[in-house]
């Protein structure tokens, strides 16, 4: 068609080795979705998404958590999902305090009526305190990481 004159250009998301350099041909790399290389890449990415979760508490493409990321200041690493409510931080840190642990640094961060708190202890974070703080009023779930 291009050759024939029927077509004056072609615009492609598809290059094709054939079209390449013609002048008349305008190439675009396919950003596809659903392909099996961008399923793969997704698969890969959720995986290792979780794995960051899992090992530093770190979350990234929430729908209904805030994006959290604290690098670690201590191998002692307490994770808190909470609700967005005034003085949690002041309960958490206080719990600790309580518990004879020093903070070596703590992030919280919001999305709505959801927050996160990570915390980086001196020293281990025993599971008693662990329950203790899963049991305070607005806390949803809280874990050593």
């Amino acid at each position: 068609a291009l050759d024939g004159g029927r077509l004056k250009r072609y615009v492609s998301d598809f290059p094709d080795e054939l079209l390449r350099g013609r002048s008349d041909v305008l190439e675009f790399p396919h950003l596809g979705a659903s392909t099996v290389e961008a399923e793969e890449n997704c698969a890969v990415m959720v995986a290792k998404q979780i794995d960051a979760f899992m090992v530093d508490g770190h979350v990234r493409n929430c729908v209904n958590f805030p994006d959290v990321q604290l690098e670690r200041g201590s191998p002692h690493r307490l994770f808190v999902a909470n609700a967005n409510v005034p003085n949690m931080v002041g309960q958490i840190s206080t719990a600790m305090a309580s518990a004879g642990l020093n903070i070596v640094d703590m992030l919280n961060q919001s999305r709505g009526g959801v927050a996160c708190t990570v915390v980086d202890s001196e020293s281990p974070i025993p599971s008693a305190l662990c329950e203790q703080i899963a049991a305070t009023e607005g806390v949803y779930r809280a874990w050593v990481l």
